[in-house]
């Protein structure tokens, strides 16, 4: 989790259908920041599109695209809002950390509810199976997207009823069962990514289907917005006492029974009228291949097995699972240590809002010096730089509590919270948008979509086991010494003091950096040497059929 958890934990775009005999890529999202426009993303998956064919010259489909918006407008509209839909669950997962860190959970419970984000990282293994059962009569993706659907608002229905109880018990909260459904909530949103996904090619005409890309960014990332950041401000009785309210109340404007209640109603009335009035196109069984027709579930996993057996691939894939441990503390607990010091979670949750234009504007700069045959070496440069700002966050977490003041943080502290992530975000961005252009550069056209799928997932959960390993760790590598005024009961929790000599998190953020560095200096250069490895070690040897 980054400096709020509001800005952090997107999911993966993943798996992707053929047109005839021939990989199709879609787009990926992910596992640590908020997507923007276009490009998205960042430490998740990649917006790669190639899915719009020009076969007449580009100012007349340009122009007939323009046209037939207006007469897909309808379509446009419901796939932005399935794609905020998808966002909501996954907005409240990463506000319930913050949430939790308000009520002194430790940080294995944290480490345990961190695999909450593992889903959208991993839908890879029961993509194929979305994309090649359903009923036909029904609709391809109507078949999964409804059913999935509902669950997830009866879901959030019943998690409304328990959740205040699951989070306030008398032991305080159920860790284990907020992690279960929290996880379930987020495997049925990857669920319902894929049915969309893959909707998003038939729904829109050739002309149009570019638009999916923009519906998926702006939709999830609105959907993230108000599952998380709007919801952590109502929720927030100082933030709604002080900029919502004449007269100060005890609790926030909404709590999180009543969004949770609210988005499951939503939820339910949403799904019936697109299974009523939303129909699919269908191909009836003689007039040839469905064009959206894939290469079917044992087939799919057998070339999921050729790609990540060839030893370009399988090389890289080491190195994108290991990368990422030197950033692990900072990402996953510096936002976790703002709360704990007593920064106000709204208020770190709010940051995200003058980062979006920071988001939307990296991507676009930097791709312009990934563009190249080596995209990798801005891989390679950014990586030192974001490791050094993972030690500035760990002197951020340090200088905060000295900041306070009657209870308050000055306006110039999250000045510069806020200036210091906009540094990192830069070093981060660099090195997403490095890797996903060499995904894109390597990724056999032949299988292009699996291709790149594989990669982007491998990428996401090269990103979630650190961070769940980063969160475990933290009081393992605490050094505190405790005193009970009993000698005989020193066991007991009642009339224990405990005095932290040493914080498990500044242990971490310098071992992170170490490793990190040590990753660079003989790991890095391995990976750049990739780059230089000829068009033929990335294809893989297999003949896709019809």
């Amino acid at each position: 989790m980054e400096i709020g958890d509001a800005i952090s934990h997107r999911n993966g775009r993943q798996r992707k259908p053929l047109d005839g005999n021939r990989f199709r890529y879609e787009s990926m999202k992910d596992s640590d920041t908020i997507e923007q426009l276009g490009i998205a993303n960042p430490e998740a998956d990649g917006e790669v599109d190639n899915l719009l064919t020009l076969s007449d010259s580009e100012d007349r489909m340009q122009s007939k695209a323009y046209k037939s918006v207006r007469a897909e407008l309808g379509s446009v509209l419901l796939l932005l809002f399935l794609y905020v839909l998808q966002g909501i669950p996954l907005g409240l997962a990463g506000s319930i950390p913050l949430i939790l860190q308000t009520k002194n959970v430790s940080y294995k419970d944290q480490a345990i509810f961190s695999f909450v984000f593992w889903p959208f990282s991993l839908k890879l293994l029961w993509a194929p199976l979305v994309d090649a059962l359903y009923f036909r009569k029904f609709g391809r993706r109507k078949s999964w997207l409804v059913p999935t659907q509902y669950l997830l608002g009866f879901f959030m229905l019943g998690l409304s009823a328990d959740v205040d109880s699951l989070l306030q018990g008398e032991g305080g909260p159920n860790i284990f069962t907020l992690t279960l459904v929290f996880f379930l909530l987020a495997f049925l949103a990857a669920t319902q990514d894929i049915a969309v996904d893959g909707w998003a090619l038939t729904m829109l005409s050739k002309e149009n289907v570019g638009y999916a890309s923009t519906c998926n960014s702006v939709g999830q990332t609105a959907g993230y917005f108000l599952g998380n950041v709007l919801f952590l401000a109502l929720e927030s009785a100082d933030f709604c006492n002080k900029f919502l309210r004449m007269e100060p109340k005890e609790t926030g404007i909404v709590t999180l029974s009543d969004f949770l209640f609210f988005w499951g109603v939503v939820f339910l009335i949403s799904t019936t009228l697109v299974a009523i009035l939303k129909s699919e196109k269908v191909v009836s069984k003689g007039h040839g291949k469905d064009s959206e027709e894939t290469q079917g579930v044992l087939q799919t996993y057998r070339l999921l097995y050729n790609i990540i057996k060839m030893p370009a691939v399988f090389t890289f894939c080491l190195l994108l699972l290991t990368a990422k441990i030197g950033f692990s503390a900072a990402d996953a607990v510096t936002g976790l240590k703002l709360v704990e010091a007593g920064v106000p979670k709204a208020q770190l949750a709010l940051l995200a809002v003058p980062m979006v234009p920071l988001q939307i504007l990296l991507p676009v700069v930097i791709s312009k010096y990934t563009a190249g045959p080596r995209p990798l070496d801005v891989f390679y440069k950014a990586f030192p730089l974001r490791l050094i700002f993972g030690l500035e966050f760990a002197l951020l977490v340090w200088w905060t509590p000295s900041v306070k003041q009657d209870g308050e943080f000055p306006a110039y502290y999250y000045i510069v919270v806020l200036l210091s992530y906009a540094m990192h975000q830069v070093t981060l961005y660099s090195m997403y948008v490095a890797g996903m252009a060499f995904h894109a550069k390597v990724s056999d056209p032949l299988i292009g979509g699996t291709y790149m799928t594989l990669l982007n997932t491998v990428t996401n959960l090269g990103g979630n086991w650190p961070a769940t390993m980063a969160l475990w760790l933290v009081e393992p590598l605490t050094w505190k010494e405790c005193t009970s005024p009993d000698p005989a009961e020193t066991h007991a929790k009642e009339g224990v003091t405990c005095v932290t000599w040493l914080d498990g998190y500044y242990v971490e953020s310098v071992i992170c950096v170490l490793v990190g560095l040590a990753w660079w200096v003989w790991l890095g250069k391995k990976l750049r040497r990739l780059q230089e490895h000829s068009p033929a070690a990335w294809k893989c040897r297999v003949t896709v059929h019809d």
